[in-house]
């Protein structure tokens, strides 16, 4: 963990790179101490129906979710979603300062009690 998704508007896909924003969020989750690398899963829902604000559709938004196995402390919650939303901010400046865009981040916890999970990532890291 964490998996991270983003729902964004589709009028978005002339505006923002969301692939690269998906590698950046990555990239930056990665220098995180909380979230171990082999973990991260990052991927971006494109939302062809949606109503924002006045019906305009100039209006466009991006709504990330993080989610982590529970357990990891609130300050360490806390400076992680913080780092993450500095970054998806930062790449989204072009965008922030020059169209109608909502950006929104909100990060919980996954019961591990109830939440099963098994994969071979780790066997294959480091080999493509």
């Amino acid at each position: 963990m964490p998996h991270i998704s983003l729902e964004y508007s589709a009028n978005l896909d002339q505006r923002a790179d969301i692939q690269g924003l998906c590698e950046h969020l990555r990239a930056q989750a990665a220098t995180i101490d909380a979230f171990p690398m082999p973990g991260l899963r990052v991927r971006a829902i494109r939302c062809d129906h949606y109503a924002i604000a006045d019906g305009d559709p100039k209006h466009a938004f991006i709504d990330i979710s993080v989610r982590l196995r529970g357990g990891r402390p609130d300050d360490v919650k806390r400076d992680a979603a913080e780092r993450l939303f500095a970054a998806a901010k930062a790449f989204l400046e072009p965008v922030l300062t020059s169209s109608s865009l909502a950006l929104s981040l909100e990060m919980r916890d996954i019961d591990p009690d109830l939440s099963p999970k098994t994969g071979t990532i780790r066997d294959h890291l480091g080999t493509v």
